[in-house]
């Protein structure tokens, strides 16, 4: 899965069983977006490219959670954990906006892939339903793009670290790439 990958890539090894329950727990924890974080989608034109207004809500999400001035390897941990949290509940808040939609809580009952899912493409007055088919191919995209070698993204998160930048406006910045036309567009 997405995050059994995601801990290999963190941590060098495959997760047990246990270490996987322990991994998916601390990110569903830190799901949820400050309210104020929340009502900035609102602010951006519905016809907003969406790589922008994710940029724009990462780079908003590091003034709430600025790392200390002596990064330890614990500090960066928690806050890898945050962004590997919080981007789907940034992504799915952008893609509602551009809809004119409600946006939804995240559900931390939800598996990571089916609660991204259902703060997309879920609607309040009614439940969620779940497609297994959609679950598994998404996990399986998520998964072929953990190691996403050095395209322009991931070369532009590197420069951006390699000034010292924190964490978070780094992934901006590869966000940002992200929007060009060469680059996924």
């Amino acid at each position: 899965t997405f995050l059994e990958t995601s801990y290999l890539v963190l941590y060098g090894e495959l997760p047990t069983a246990s270490e996987l329950e322990a991994f998916t727990q601390a990110i569903s924890g830190h799901y949820l977006l400050d309210e104020r974080l929340k009502a900035m989608f609102g602010l951006f034109p519905r016809r907003s490219h969406p790589m922008p207004v994710l940029a724009a809500g990462i780079n908003a999400l590091s003034t709430f959670a600025m790392p200390p001035v002596a990064l330890t390897e614990r500090s960066i941990e928690q806050h890898a954990y945050r962004l590997m949290a919080k981007v789907p509940t940034l992504a799915a808040y952008g893609y509602k906006n551009s809809l004119g939609l409600p946006t939804l809580y995240p559900d931390e009952s939800l598996g990571y892939i089916e609660n991204f899912l259902r703060m997309s493409f879920g609607v309040p007055t009614r439940p969620y339903e779940v497609d297994e088919t959609i679950v598994r191919a998404l996990d399986t995209l998520l998964v072929l793009h953990a190691d996403h070698e050095q395209n322009c993204s991931t070369s532009t998160v590197r420069m951006g670290g390699s000034s010292g930048a924190n964490l978070y406006l780094s992934i901006a910045a590869g966000a940002s790439a992200l929007s060009g036309p060469l680059h996924g567009g």
